[in-house]
């Protein structure tokens, strides 16, 4: 073989072994630590204290009677509860200067509803408020069982509510349906007299209440899925003790008619409707009690 191949792969013999070298020292010489420590995870970030509260499961109409399906626990920062939710009382996980203060306020007030625990103290309870999935339970947006039934419950302030009987003809149609705003009228027969001395008897009419809103068509608090009409028997209006007072005298001179609004139209004017200026009162004797309804002439 020729003497200079040999010294050729001698020297790249060589500066293989030493390239070698140089790359192990290069790496500190502990290529197997280096590997274990670059498959290790990287540290993660101590997590926040959390604490469970209770919030409904799913969204929730006024109306709606709760059970345990309808509520459920979950995990929420503990540093971002407030004393008015409901939670399981326990103390957070890793509490935190403050945040375990903050807690312990929140599980004193977790038996707001009763002694029971607040999963089984809200079983029962009726939404007075609308809650949306996932939003916290608290007092103020539920009546617990044995204060009161739906009406009570989702009648306003003050408020009072009255039946009246309707028809088709009597309810636009069948087309009102609950959560409406709608006008009361009423209507009498009146004797008629002109100048001529002729008789007979005419009909005369008078918006009595105004922007009313209806609760219930019979016993149905809400219209079903797509309904368009709901024909009823009876229907419940949402009433001031002035307004009750003016819708009784107007039952007592005969049927009512009701007027839909429109949806527009909902923030105008609520209440006993003002005599207008071509309107007389007349006075109605029934069992000794005198009463005045304001009728248009």
């Amino acid at each position: 073989m020729n003497p200079v191949r040999i010294i050729i792969v001698l020297v790249a013999a060589v500066s293989a072994i030493g390239l070698a070298v140089l790359m192990q020292k290069a790496m500190g010489g502990k290529p197997a630590e280096t590997q274990a420590v670059a498959s290790a995870p990287a540290p993660t970030l101590d997590a926040k204290p959390m604490t469970l509260v209770l919030v409904a499961k799913r969204d929730l109409a006024i109306g709606t009677r709760l059970t345990k399906d309808d509520v459920e626990w979950k995990a929420w920062p503990a540093d971002a509860v407030s004393p008015v939710y409901l939670t399981n009382g326990a103390a957070p996980v890793e509490p935190q200067t403050g945040a375990a203060k903050a807690v312990k306020t929140v599980g004193e007030a977790a038996g707001v509803l009763g002694g029971a625990p607040p999963e089984a103290s809200v079983e029962g309870a009726i939404v007075r408020d609308p809650l949306l999935a996932g939003e916290p339970i608290v007092a103020r947006k539920i009546v617990r069982g044995g204060e009161g039934g739906y009406l009570s419950v989702v009648l306003s302030p003050g408020a009072r509510a009255m039946a009246v009987p309707v028809t088709s003809e009597t309810a636009a149609g069948g087309f009102i349906l609950p959560g409406d705003r709608v006008d009361v009228l009423m209507s009498r027969d009146a004797p008629n007299s002109d100048s001529n001395g002729g008789g007979g008897k005419q009909v005369v009419a008078e918006t009595v209440l105004q922007n009313i809103r209806v609760l219930a068509l019979d016993q149905a608090t809400a219209a079903e899925k797509d309904a368009k009409t709901i024909v009823a028997a009876t229907a419940t209006l949402e009433v001031r003790p002035a307004e009750a007072e003016a819708l009784t005298r107007a039952k007592a001179s005969g049927p009512v008619t009701l007027a839909l609004r429109a949806y527009t139209d909902l923030g105008g004017p609520s209440g006993v409707s003002a005599p207008s200026q071509d309107s007389t009162v007349i006075r109605i004797n029934r069992g000794g009690q005198t009463s005045s309804i304001a009728v248009r002439q």
